[in-house]
């Protein structure tokens, strides 16, 4: 059974683990980042962050430097570096005159991406000399808001998905502080800015999620024309399958050829994508049951009405430990080419922890 943390009673817009899975932070869909730590069986606010204006929209946590990067409506970003009277934000020159929307760590934690709804986005690195963050702009061909950002494990290449339908592979090699990049399937010269790919799923969708594979040969993303695609760049082969569930707006690989998707059906899925480039829906990765009525508390009544926004007194819970939209995973334990375990949050204000080891009972022929 996964295990399901109750964080609040409105959704959680994003969250993100350190590097030892020690603590997590979260922000409950506002402009404040918490910051959880284990007191026992359960997650505490260790740390309240409030330096943002409008609510947050991104954040990761470099595992090795243990900085925390937070973006937000309010068109700023914030690198949060932990010292002993609490977190010391530092300053973003971000450029943009729309919302953030989406920020990730590159590997090497040397630079960041930031997405926004500005149609461009933004590779910030540290600059010593003037002891602040700035930026690169990306802009061309993106011609709406960017949703979603993943890195190519070689730490150059970025894949954006945005709400122009396309799924894009850029260059986000910055000179002024590292070497050259070795070629590799997606081309060999990687100018800053240089469109390496770029691909659409056929069917006018938002790219809600996009996400390379362990090895980094394989792009996966999603639409909100309920299609999820896989291109294998090393084998030039492209798939697209629109499938029956309503849209997914997260992806994860959880090894090479395994795919977890999660969005507006409460629970994850997995799908398999094998060397010949076949695209498989596999399972629901969700055994949950619904609850016996036993003896509850009006408060508890009403809270829970409150939670779902109901009025009334029919039982409308569904058979899922999510009872609302799942909107972010994040990889919990385990290798990158062979997770252990990931996490999800959502509308429900939730945050839930499924081992892929017990999932691996309910999916034959698939080995986590």
């Amino acid at each position: 059974m996964p295990e399901v943390h109750e964080l609040i009673l409105g959704p959680v817009s994003c969250h993100c683990w350190n590097g030892d899975r020690s603590k997590f932070a979260m922000s409950p869909n506002n402009n404040e980042v918490h910051i959880y730590s284990k007191k026992g069986p359960k997650w505490e606010v260790e740390s309240v962050l409030t330096e943002h204006g409008q609510r947050v929209t991104g954040m990761d946590w470099a595992p090795e430097s243990n900085r925390l990067v937070t973006c937000a409506a309010d068109r700023n970003a914030y690198v949060w570096s932990p010292d002993s009277s609490g977190w010391k934000p530092s300053l973003v020159i971000l450029r943009i005159n729309r919302a953030a929307t989406i920020v990730k760590w590159s590997p090497k934690e040397n630079k960041f991406a930031v997405g926004s709804s500005a149609r461009l986005i933004s590779i910030c690195y540290f600059e010593e000399e003037n002891d602040w963050w700035v930026s690169k702009h990306i802009k061309k061909p993106l011609r709406s808001t960017v949703l979603s950002l993943d890195w190519h494990p070689n730490n150059y290449l970025l894949a954006a998905g945005s709400c122009d339908f396309k799924a894009r592979v850029f260059s986000a090699y910055v000179k002024e502080i590292e070497g050259k990049p070795e070629p590799t399937p997606w081309g060999k010269k990687m100018p800053f800015g240089a469109i390496m790919a770029e691909y659409a799923n056929g069917g006018g969708g938002w790219v809600h999620c996009v996400c390379f594979s362990p090895s980094g040969n394989k792009l996966a993303w999603v639409g909100h024309d309920s299609s999820i695609s896989v291109v294998n760049k090393a084998e030039d082969q492209v798939v697209t399958v629109k499938h029956n569930n309503l849209p997914y707006l997260a992806s994860l690989w959880v090894n090479e050829n395994s795919l977890v998707c999660a969005g507006y059906d409460y629970y994850p899925v997995l799908w398999s994508h094998d060397d010949a480039g076949k695209l498989t829906y596999i399972n629901k990765l969700d055994a949950a049951e619904k609850k016996q009525a036993g003896r509850v508390s009006a408060m508890d009544k009403f809270r829970d009405l409150d939670k779902r926004a109901q009025s009334g007194t029919a039982d409308t819970s569904v058979l899922s430990t999510h009872q609302n939209a799942i909107t972010q995973i994040f990889p919990m334990t385990g290798p990158r080419d062979s997770l252990t375990a990931f996490s999800t949050t959502g509308v429900d204000g939730k945050l839930v922890i499924w081992n892929c080891k017990s999932i691996e009972s309910q999916i034959a022929g698939i080995k986590f």
